[in-house]
Order: C-alpha cells, then structure tokens, then sequence
C-alpha cells in the first residue's frame, strides 16, 4: 500500500507479540505499523519468567540472551498458606527478564527492521468493511490489508466489541486483580516460588540486575473485603503465608508503587474476531500458576508471521488463514490453558492447596506430570 497512513499490517499493541511479529514481516519488507498506547520502557504487570522453549525464537529475533547474562532458573518451588513447600526441577527450565528490559529491546528491534512503532498512541477502534481494515486512533485514521490485536490481557476494543470473555459473570476464572513490584531480596537464582494464600497466589523470581520480580494475583471480591487497600491486603493475607510475611517484611522495594492491573480473565477466548488475528494474551491467556504465558506470546507471534506472508503473497484466502490459525493455534495451546484453568480453579483454596503440595511430594510422577504438561516444545 502506497497512502502514507496505509500498511499491510498494523499490529495494535505493543508487547511481547506484537514487536516479534512487526520484526519478522518488516523484515521480509511488508510496511508495518505497531501502535502502542505507552512509550518504552515500561513495566507491565508480568512474572517475568520465560521458559527455555522460547530462546532459538528470541534469538532469531536479534536479541542476544546468553550475552545478557540473565538467572537461569531451573527448580519451581510451591508453597501453602501454612509454609509447606513442594521443590521442583523445570525440565527446560528458562530465565528471568523484566518486560521493562524486553519490550524495549524488541521494539528498537521493530524499528531497525523497518516497521514504524507509535508510542503514547492508542487505538480506539477497529473496523472491517468487507476488503480492508480502518483503525483509528485518536485523530489519526490508518488502513491495512490485516490486521493484528496484541493488546494484552483486556483492552478498550474487547470492551467495545463486547468479547465473550468481557460478558461473563464474575466466578472462579474472571475477574482477578494483578499486581506487580520489583524488590531487591536474597531469593535464589535458580527457583521460580509460587506462594499461595486465601484467595490467590505471588510468584517470585530473579530478573536481571539482581532483581527480583513478585507478582501477585488475588480476586476483586478478595481486594473489596480488605477496602481496597492493597497494603491492608499484604498484611492481612498475603503475610499470613511465612513465605511472603519474610519477603515483605525483609525486601526493599525498588519504586514507589506497584503496577497493577484489574479484571483480569483466564476464561476462553477466540483467536480472530471480525477478521483480526489475536495474539499472545489477548487470543487466550495461561494461569501464571502453570507459567510460560510469555512464550505463548512469542510462539502466537511466529505462527501468525508465517499465515499473515502466505496470504499477503496470494498463497491462501483470508478464510484460510484465519482457519489456519485458529486451529494452529489450538493445537499448540489448548491443552496448556485447559490444565491451567483447572489448576486456577482450585488454588486460592487453602486446603486444596495443601493436598495439592501432600499430593505433588508423595506422587513424584503426577508432579512431573502436571509440570511438563504446562510446558511446549521450542519453537
């Protein structure tokens, strides 16, 4: 396309798969637009963790991991709200990186490559006439040939579209809230910790720098009964795990406030919707108990990469492409997200959760089990 607001793609969203993706198509010299609604970097409510499956991808991508020198972290660690524990070993294992780091990192890999990336610019709608896209932001009106939303977890145009997900009830998969800190604390390189509480679940793990990243979620209903005060809710729940109560008591916390989101939702979601391929958290998102939502991000991305090329060469119709997705994309993550709703479904339940820990230390197979079942193969 030849206008100067007209693209082959415009990817809205401007996280882990909408960078990866702008990087592979401009590479292949497709005019590429990436609208994002913050500027970089930023922090993002995220674990920070990212499975050994994704690192040939990121590699491929430009960006160098060994050279980073990131914590390898190779053992998971559970515990319960009376400080029981199950350890672990991660079969691929992966590293710690902050989104703060990442993000930007791709992002100037997204422009090197040639696709042009808006910052501080968020895109209010996005319609199909029946043969191109119009998505406009603000003022500005853009057209495209596809179009992709990687907005992340729930966004305004979920909203306005009125996504499945958005209608539900609130019950045991919708309506979390997230919070997200980095703290300077003595926790181990090698461990992602899980520790659980009433009602939720903080996940720790080294980052780069001698950080930690803990993220924790807990309900809305959870947060309400505390008056919406997250400290008042660090002291009176999450503390009430000795894990946590060492970690908050001991840790310095490295800014002012945390990073929070609400209304989170682990509920399904479709992968294209009036023709717009969705990617990474906004196509179906995993449980952080069960990990690696970022690698799905990076893997949505390549396999959108690939169909969005064949169809813009002529090789496919849209139908097939957005057929072929779908079913790409089930394939390879259904079965991680359908075990992650089962496990979030029971945790946040203090004796669920301690059975679950008895259980994972008496029955070494069905541990292993369950842990490879949240993992994928490299991609």
């Amino acid at each position: 396309m030849s206008s100067s607001n007209s693209y082959d793609v415009v990817v809205v969203g401007g996280g882990l798969a909408g960078l990866s993706l702008a990087i592979l198509l401009a590479r292949k010299q497709y005019h590429v637009l990436v609208l994002e609604k913050d500027s970089y970097p930023r922090h993002k409510v995220c674990g920070e963790y990212i499975s050994m499956e994704s690192k040939p991808f990121i590699a491929s991508l430009g960006l160098d991991i060994d050279g980073l020198q990131l914590p390898v972290i190779n053992k998971v660690q559970v515990t319960d709200n009376k400080g029981n524990e199950v350890m672990a070993a991660l079969p691929q294992g992966g590293f710690g990186i902050s989104r703060y780091m990442l993000d930007a990192a791709l992002a100037a890999l997204a422009q090197k490559a040639g696709a042009i990336v808006l910052t501080r610019t968020r895109a209010d709608n996005v319609q199909w006439d029946g043969n191109s896209f119009t998505v406009t932001a603000g003022e500005q009106v853009f057209t495209a040939g596809v179009v992709c939303g990687s907005w992340g977890k729930r966004s305004n145009i979920d909203v306005k579209w009125q996504r499945s997900f958005i209608k539900e009830k609130p019950g045991a998969l919708n309506n979390y809230v997230g919070i997200k800190y980095h703290i300077r604390y003595p926790w181990p390189k090698d461990v992602v910790g899980l520790h659980n509480y009433t009602d939720g679940y903080c996940g720790i793990s080294q980052i780069e720098d001698g950080k930690c990243c803990m993220c924790y979620l807990t309900t809305a209903a959870t947060l309400r009964k505390n008056g919406n005060d997250m400290k008042r809710l660090e002291q009176e729940v999450l503390m009430k795990n000795p894990w946590l109560n060492k970690i908050f008591s001991t840790a310095e916390f490295l800014y002012q406030s945390p990073v929070a989101i609400s209304q989170i939702s682990f509920d399904k979601k479709e992968q294209v919707q009036d023709h717009v391929l969705l990617l990474g958290d906004a196509a179906g998102m995993i449980t952080p108990l069960c990990g690696n939502g970022m690698s799905m991000a990076f893997h949505s991305a390549k396999i959108a990469h690939g169909l969005i090329d064949e169809f813009l060469k002529g090789g496919t119709t849209r139908q097939g492409m957005e057929r072929r997705y779908t079913a790409t994309w089930k394939s390879n993550f259904s079965r991680r997200t359908t075990l992650g709703r089962i496990v979030q479904s029971n945790f946040g339940k203090d004796h669920l959760t301690s059975f679950f820990i008895k259980t994972m230390n008496a029955v070494p197979v069905l541990r292993n089990a369950v842990i490879n079942g949240t993992s994928g193969k490299p991609f």
